[in-house]
């Protein structure tokens, strides 16, 4: 029992870790845009941010449910899946923080609850239609709706204002962008409170059920709440900057009535999400709000290549979380020296990842540069080649000279050259 009560404590340890990579490695879905556009200084949005997110945790369960009791079947599933799960979760969330990469925290610790089940119980343990309904079909779903919405949102915007002239409206008009901007960056941030720091919650809650301390069915305690919202907000506002400068710079170049449309767009699909139980991605749905919104201005560019990166690691999210959460939960099933050796090997391997992102160090005071634009493509390079030249007067200085062509003096074929 003593061993048991020390392995549940590590697992609501090791929960909390995840809680805080997930709040520094989805800053970026909150204030990426605001950040980027000026609208917040970089230290004073993650601040914003992390208090809202801590708020937000308080505000519904239902996700948390969704996790505890819906994807895996807690009968026969032991305290130790539970951190072999946590440890596929965490470093996949790290390695792809430090390759600046968005993808999502919510489908690592699926992927590691998943592959760590599978190798405990065997597929049996999975609940294969809360799985595909609540986790698979809003991971499509979500990107591509709120990326409709904001494309469609960031049209309409610039319609409304296509006849605003006058400099002193522009202003105007520029400031209530930027105070929409704030105040959707902050729905953002209470939206991603309400919906990822219940996974956390929901795993706490799976492992307190898997030691007996709580029957199945039962929703969170008030103390998993408190520390699950505390553990996200901080690590919220540690800010992931290496995410912030891709979605913020690396995926489109954002005006700040774009910004205003992405995160409103983003924002309402995941309290909606949250009502529903349903436990998306929210970084899949404000990359595709991001994405989304770039393509709504004219004259907008969304840089492919780096989408297609984000698009690779959401593909691999599952399945790597997945294989590394089956590996560990392989390693736990040993008896204690396995538990032991799966914890050297995590606290190992975020050490190496964190003293790699020491050599190119991206934080506050940078988070806004770039290391040079997205090369332009074919038809980008053709348009500008023939773009007419600009139209005035010309000036009254500018001469064009015409050399003759030059010929032998004795050749009959060409007429002597009139001077």
């Amino acid at each position: 029992m003593e061993h048991i009560t020390l392995l549940l404590a590590i697992v609501v340890v090791t929960a909390l870790v995840f809680d805080f990579t997930n709040g520094f490695h989805d800053t970026a879905n909150a204030m990426a845009t605001t950040i980027s556009t000026g609208a917040m200084k970089p230290k004073t949005a993650v601040a914003m941010s992390a208090v809202l997110n801590l708020i937000g945790a308080f505000l519904s369960v239902e996700v948390a449910k969704t996790i505890s009791g819906g994807i895996v079947n807690e009968d026969g599933i032991r305290t130790e899946v539970i951190f072999a799960a946590l440890v596929g979760a965490i470093l996949w969330n790290l390695l792809t923080w430090l390759l600046g990469l968005p993808s999502s925290s919510s489908h690592a610790l699926f992927g590691g609850l998943i592959g760590a089940a599978v190798m405990s119980a065997g597929w049996s343990s999975i609940n294969g239609g809360t799985v595909v309904t609540k986790v698979l079909l809003p991971a499509i779903a979500a990107p591509l709706v709120a990326g409709i919405a904001a494309m469609l949102a960031t049209r309409l915007t610039y319609r409304i204002n296509r006849n605003v002239t006058d400099p002193n409206q522009q202003k105007s008009t520029a400031k209530g962008y930027r105070a929409g901007q704030i105040a959707s960056a902050g729905l953002v941030s209470l939206a991603h409170g309400t919906n990822d720091a219940q996974k956390t919650m929901g795993i706490i809650t799976l492992a307190l059920v898997t030691s007996g301390v709580l029957a199945p069915g039962s929703n969170p305690p008030l103390w998993v709440i408190v520390s699950a919202g505390i553990a996200i907000a901080l690590g919220t506002y540690l800010g992931g900057w290496r995410i912030i400068r891709t979605m913020g710079k690396g995926l489109t170049d954002l005006k700040p009535p774009q910004g205003f449309a992405a995160q409103t767009s983003a924002a309402t699909v995941i309290l909606a999400s949250s009502h529903l139980g349903f436990s998306l991605s929210t970084t899949q749905s404000c990359s595709g709000a991001v994405m989304g919104a770039g393509l709504g201005r004219k004259g907008g560019v969304v840089r492919w290549s780096t989408a297609t990166r984000m698009f690779v690691a959401w593909g691999l999210t599952l399945p790597a979380a997945g294989l590394v959460g089956a590996g560990a939960e392989f390693l736990t099933k040993q008896g204690t020296w396995g538990i032991t050796v799966t914890a050297i090997l995590l606290v190992g391997g975020s050490f190496a990842i964190w003293l790699a992102s020491r050599r190119q160090p991206v934080d506050h005071t940078n988070v806004n540069d770039t290391d040079g634009d997205e090369p332009q493509g074919v038809v980008t390079t053709a348009i500008a080649a023939v773009q007419p030249p600009p139209v005035g007067a010309a000036a009254s200085d500018l001469t064009t000279t015409i050399p003759a062509p030059a010929s032998a003096p004795d050749d009959p074929a060409r007429p002597p050259v009139k001077v």
